[in-house]
């Protein structure tokens, strides 16, 4: 039996409980790209060492993870560039939309909140959008 949905099930579980606890322990919404921005723009300093606490747990438990499990087969590409530009894409369009998917839509759409509903809409098309125009078009995935 495949077990690719139980693992984005309980993937989206530990998300939706981290972000629920980071809300109730900080009175902030649990926003990946906010806690990094603030590390760079240094207006988070003030809490930076529970900003890169959190930001290190991104990090280190799927390691640790994929470590236990031998491996893990993410099916991404093999093309650095393509990766490269991906992640350089993704951080303006969070810069851009003031925030990412688990302010937005993790946070965001559990508060019912019509900004985070847009927001994650809009990155679902877009992401769409880029899937058909560089795998399909272009073939680069």
């Amino acid at each position: 039996m495949q077990q690719d949905w139980i693992m984005g099930f309980a993937g989206g579980l530990m998300i939706g409980l981290a972000g629920a606890i980071f809300l109730l322990v900080n009175g902030r919404i649990m926003g990946a790209s906010g806690l990094i921005g603030g590390l760079v723009d240094r207006s988070g300093w003030g809490n930076a060492s529970e900003r890169l606490s959190f930001l290190a747990g991104l990090i280190l438990v799927p390691g640790a993870l994929v470590l236990m499990r031998g491996g893990y087969d993410n099916h991404l590409t093999d093309n650095l560039t393509v990766i490269i530009a991906a992640g350089v894409l993704v951080g303006i369009g969070t810069r851009l939309a003031n925030g990412c998917t688990s302010g937005h839509g993790v946070c965001g759409i559990s508060r019912l909140s019509l900004r985070g509903i847009a927001a994650t809409v809009t990155f679902i098309l877009a992401g769409g959008a880029a899937m058909l125009f560089f795998r399909h078009l272009l073939g680069a995935i």
